[in-house]
């Protein structure tokens, strides 16, 4: 991916990301983000760090709850970064959250900020 990250490839992340939690994947989640990526979801009370933190995000979690994520909408918010409006159903119920991605110029997640609306 180009250091400019069009919003198609923006887009694209966002899905992968999305099908890799909904098939409970971790190894594959792992794939999309930088080795020191952070997920901060205040939701959880946490902020996840690195391979070892996503992972346990993604376990718990999406694995865990056994949560679906359904892409409501996506906004570039520049070169780099991109926001993600989606659906979360599981075993908690259902909620609408909102997934901020940063990525570097090789196309990989370096930071998640989850919050929910």
């Amino acid at each position: 991916m180009d250091s400019t990250a069009p919003d198609g490839k923006l887009r694209e992340l966002a899905d992968a990301l999305i099908s890799a939690t909904n098939a409970f994947d971790a190894d594959r989640v792992l794939t999309l983000f930088t080795a020191d990526a952070v997920i901060d979801d205040p939701s959880t009370g946490h902020v996840f760090d690195g391979h070892a933190g996503i992972r346990d995000y993604v376990e718990r979690y999406f694995v865990g709850y056994h949560t679906v994520t359904r892409l409501l909408s996506f906004k570039s918010l520049g070169p780099r970064k991109g926001r993600a409006r989606v659906d979360f159903t599981g075993d908690f119920g259902h909620e609408i959250g909102i997934l901020e991605l940063a990525i570097n110029a090789d196309g990989k997640i370096v930071r998640v900020d989850a919050r929910l609306e």
